[in-house]
């Protein structure tokens, strides 16, 4: 498009009492691009300013200089035909700063700093291009949807009613799952005191006769290719031998000796199986709902468990109690106790407390005169409307709840001795019972199994789920449901272990993401985090070294290989978090409105003052999900903030290319702070490895400057929390503290 500049200045909010307005338009004009002022942009005068010269003049591009990006977005969207790029004044600049100087001189720091921002926003505008939506020649609106238990079948359900053709897929030769097992389900209405008949029949029913949905039993998917909005499926004969089972994985360097034959291939060998379609059938989207497995009771000889005939587990008590074979006298052990102390069961939570009530029930119900349920615990977890059921059985007569330390179980006669420490009551207690319940947790299949099986370049299985016990989430507090898959979203006990009315409001939840995913896709539109981003990678690929960085970080397995080793793209795929861009040496990769050169080019607009020491300049890459909305909220504070720092906003750390860096520092930049998400164990990065992968690069980024001569400190990471507002000034002064300590860049006014 041949761009029409048009660029404004708010003068509001305070911006125009503490900088100085006129500075800040010559700074404008002197790029080319004449500013206009006003007081409030955001009010209906100033869109009626913004507008008439988007009319009159023709203007297609609209540089806002005022609040955050984040903030009054509306008021600035001027339709699809125009770009708006919008720089922080308010925020980051004028509630920055402090008391309002008495004399009415402006802050000479404080005025570089806006003028640096306003030369930032231009340059910006200058380097976007309007972005065009990716859409697919054709697009499969169905949804595939794996397992029959309560969560695939309430998914199908609720996918159905919206609309939506289903395909349900159950290993089993029947639906129901496990439920169909339970003899009683918890409560689901007030006052939550009784349990109720399990429900799973009438589910079963309403799915078997829904006419958009598609049942496929005794079967299991064999393969998923493709990308969301058309993933292509083959199904196969549940049990049969299948090359994608359960592969070998083989990484990149392994690949390549495999192919010069310099190594044998570990999946040689495995039998094929014979596809039920071979050519496949297309979805949009695909909801997992293959739910858990009991945890295997193990490591816990003081217990009993495979010796002692009596010691069960809950799902084997509970098929007992469908059956009628509850004895009179049961204890229900929560915590292994021994020297574990207070710790639980393997994949415990709050479902098993609650199972442990509902299977006391069974004992007292079947026994009305004599039964005696003993459940003996180190954490009770009965959270929401689950606490009033909890209080109804304390208050039942022959249920005994007391906190302990299960130290031994003894065959005794028929039964076992049960013996607790650490009580409640401060004794040392031996029970003398029927039967013995150990708390089994709830194992995610994905953990031993792949289960979606996908033809992608990293691997038939959803990946790195050690980070989540097996579990199939990649963000669990920002986005549940999703996965490291764009397009596969999980739900029921693969996600997390649930009770029935929890699978079922998450299955409903995983529906309406499989949903959206398959209408962004239709509109060329990313989906989470960007939701609604029309921008896509684009690869020049005449430079394309196939050196494979970009493939093998991406977060979402959005690239794979073609048959000559070159990155493919799958666009529908992409998060858009931009880490391949971030990852490619040869700076091939790039977004309409968001890549190297414009980056770089902003780097440079940044003014570097090359003859006073007190005037150090720092970049600071922010990234745009936590640390960014931090120094926001730090503004809204009136917080200050280092006014030698210069704030670059990037969509994610993982964007980052370390030519970025190598520019500041030739710029005469004195030093580089990343600020971005938490990583590791307890990652909040919304990209998944976006912050794991900078610090990585970082480490190396060090050692090239050790070789020019420059301090590696120069260049460092720093976590942050979207909550971390309050703590995120000082942990900038910190950093500054210490390029001030180092001294100006040598390299300053080369």
């Amino acid at each position: 498009m041949d761009k029409v500049y048009g660029a404004y200045l708010c003068t509001g909010c305070g911006i125009g009492e503490v900088l100085d307005v006129d500075g800040l338009k010559s700074v404008a004009d002197e790029t080319g691009i004449a500013m206009q002022s006003h007081p409030c942009l955001c009010g209906a005068e100033g869109r009626a300013l913004i507008e008439q010269d988007i009319k009159e003049k023709n203007v297609n591009t609209v540089v806002i200089c005022g609040c955050s990006p984040r903030v009054m977005q509306k008021e600035f969207d001027f339709g699809a035909g125009v770009i708006t790029v919008r720089g922080n004044l308010r925020e980051q600049v004028a509630w920055i700063a402090g008391d309002k100087p008495e004399d009415g001189k402006v802050d000479e720091f404080l005025q570089e700093l806006g003028s640096d921002y306003v030369r930032m926003a231009v340059t910006r505008a200058q380097k976007t291009a309007l972005p065009e939506p990716y859409r697919l020649e054709s697009i499969s609106k169905r949804i595939l949807v794996l397992g029959g238990g309560i969560a695939g079948l309430t998914a199908a359900s609720e996918a159905a009613a919206a609309g939506y053709e289903v395909t349900l897929v159950e290993k089993d030769d029947k639906l129901g799952g496990k439920a169909l097992g339970w003899r009683k389900m918890f409560p689901t209405a007030y006052p939550y005191d009784k349990l109720e008949e399990p429900s799973i029949g009438k589910l079963v029913a309403e799915v078997s006769g829904n006419e958009r949905i598609t049942v496929k039993t005794g079967t299991e998917v064999a393969r998923i290719a493709g990308a969301p909005g058309k993933f292509n499926v083959t199904y196969k004969k549940t049990g049969q031998q299948s090359e994608w089972d359960a592969p070998a994985r083989v990484t990149v360097d392994q690949q390549d000796l495999i192919a010069k034959g310099e190594l044998e291939d570990p999946n040689k060998g495995l039998r094929p199986y014979t596809e039920l379609n071979p050519e496949g059938e297309l979805f949009g989207a695909v909801v997992l709902a293959t739910g858990w497995t009991p945890a295997k009771i193990q490591g816990y000889e003081h217990l009993g468990y495979g010796a002692i005939k009596c010691v069960v587990t809950n799902a084997e008590f509970e098929k007992l109690a469908k059956d009628g074979q509850v004895p009179a006298r049961v204890a229900f052990v929560q915590s292994p106790g021994g020297k574990d102390g207070d710790e639980d069961f393997p994949y415990c939570n709050a479902v098993t407390s609650m199972v442990a009530l509902k299977q006391a029930n069974y004992v007292i119900e079947d026994h009305p005169t004599d039964g005696q349920a003993y459940i003996l615990y180190q954490h009770m977890r009965t959270p929401g409307h689950a606490e009033l059921y909890y209080k109804a059985m304390q208050n039942r007569d022959g249920v005994f709840l007391t906190k302990g330390q299960v130290t031994k179980v003894e065959a005794c006669g028929g039964g076992a001795t049960v013996t607790v420490e650490n009580t409640l009551l401060g004794d040392e207690l031996h029970i003398d019972v029927d039967m013995v319940v150990l708390a089994a947790g709830m194992v995610p299949t994905t953990l031993n199994q792949p289960e979606v099986n996908l033809a992608y370049r990293q691997g038939p299985a959803l990946i790195d789920l050690d980070l989540f016990d097996g579990y199939a989430d990649s963000n669990f507090v920002c986005f549940p449901y999703e996965t490291r898959r764009t397009g596969v979203y999980a739900c029921g006990g693969v996600r997390k272990a649930e009770t029935m009315e929890e699978t079922m409001d998450d299955a409903a939840g995983a529906a309406l993401k499989a949903i959206q995913c398959i209408e962004s896709t239709n509109r060329g539109v990313a989906v989470h985090p960007r939701s609604g981003d029309m921008s896509f990678p684009d690869f020049f690929f005449q430079r394309c070294t196939q050196c494979k960085r970009c493939t093998e970080e991406c977060p979402f397995g959005a690239l794979d290989d073609d048959e000559k080793g070159t990155p493919l793209p799958n666009p529908t795929r992409c998060r858009r978090c931009g880490t391949c861009m971030g990852a490619c040496p040869e700076r091939i990769i790039g977004f309409a409105d968001y890549n190297i050169d414009m980056i770089g080019s902003m780097v440079k607009s940044i003014e570097v003052p090359d003859d006073d020491e007190e005037k150090l300049r720092i970049a600071v890459f922010v990234c745009e999900n936590d640390a960014y909305p931090a120094l926001d909220m730090a503004g809204m504070r009136r917080s200050k903030l280092n006014r030698l720092v210069r704030f670059i906003p990037v969509r994610c750390l993982g964007s980052v290319n370390m030519v970025w860096i190598k520019d500041a520092m030739s710029s005469g930049m004195d030093g580089v702070l990343l600020l971005g998400c938490k990583y590791g164990d307890d990652y909040q990065c919304h990209f998944a490895k976006g912050s794991e992968i900078a610090n990585r690069r970082m480490e190396n980024i060090g050692e090239t400057l050790g070789t020019l001569g420059l301090e590696p400190e120069r260049c460092a990471v720093r976590q942050v929390a979207i909550s971390d507002y309050d703590k995120v000034p000082a942990i900038i002064d910190e950093f500054v503290e210490e390029i001030v300590a180092m001294g100006p860049n040598p390299f300053k006014g080369f």
